[in-house]
């Protein structure tokens, strides 16, 4: 497919996040065998096993994954009922062995978020954990071409609130272009590395051109380029993470906006 650098229409229509309720987005990273807790010190790693009973979950409740852009363009359109965020952050191998056959299986798509400038490497950021492998070039255009999205988590894994502003440009709009040459589409989302995000941050994210954003807990920033994600963890099984939907949408009748 030739490049198009032209960014597709995404949510163009939809009312500011404030004025409806945040879509439900959960976070991933991580998807592999692991013996102890200890070896998984940041809490990044699922097993297969525990995703599977996630994802079978969420279908138990009349729920379906998708990536972040097909969710906020459905939400635009009126079609978002029954639609859930999957999200999966750092671009790790094990996610096209491990965790795309399962998303198959579900019929459920997810936005992978990747780091260009690590291409084939290891999470270098991670100083406590285990070293996991990042996916390659090739392996970044295997899962563009299973129909997953593909969103852009910068260069190198960098708190961006702490860079200069050239930086900053070079992580947002570096990253953008290496993944259009590397899948031929532009990449439509961004995610903040460890979730930090402030004010300039945001606006150097939309400025760049990305259509939405990724965050984890951004507070009065939450926005179409700050959007709030629950991070799912090996020990979420269906009870705790019926409580961590309960609380999503508890968040947003508080908010004074209506519940998803």
């Amino acid at each position: 497919m030739p490049a198009d650098s032209r960014p597709a229409p995404l949510a163009t229509r939809a009312r500011p996040l404030r004025a409806q309720a945040s879509p439900w987005i959960l976070m991933y990273h991580s998807v592999t065998e692991f013996a102890d807790p200890v070896e998984d010190p940041y809490g990044i790693t699922v097993t297969p096993a525990a995703l599977r009973s996630q994802l079978s979950w969420l279908r138990s409740r009349g729920l379906r994954g998708v990536g972040v852009g097909e969710l906020l363009r459905s939400r635009a359109a009126g079609r978002a009922r029954g639609l859930v965020g999957l999200t999966f952050d750092d671009g790790y191998g094990d996610y096209l062995t491990d965790a795309l056959p399962l998303l198959r299986r579900y019929g459920f798509t997810s936005t992978l978020f990747v780091l260009p400038g690590r291409l084939g490497v290891d999470n270098t950021w991670d100083l406590l954990g285990p070293r996991k492998t990042l996916l390659s070039a090739e392996g970044i255009r295997e899962v563009a071409a299973a129909g997953q999205e593909i969103g852009s988590h910068g260069l190198l894994h960098r708190d961006l609130t702490t860079v200069s502003d050239d930086v900053l440009r070079q992580e947002l709009r570096g990253s953008r272009e290496l993944l259009q040459e590397l899948t031929g589409t532009l990449p439509q989302g961004f995610c903040y590395p460890y979730g930090y995000v402030d004010a300039r941050v945001a606006g150097a994210v939309r400025a760049a051109g990305y259509r939405y954003a990724c965050a984890i807990s951004p507070g009065p920033l939450a926005g179409q380029h700050a959007l709030p994600r629950t991070h799912v963890s090996q020990a979420d099984g269906p009870l705790r993470l019926h409580v961590k939907r309960t609380r999503h949408r508890l968040r947003q009748t508080t908010r004074g906006v209506i519940g998803a």
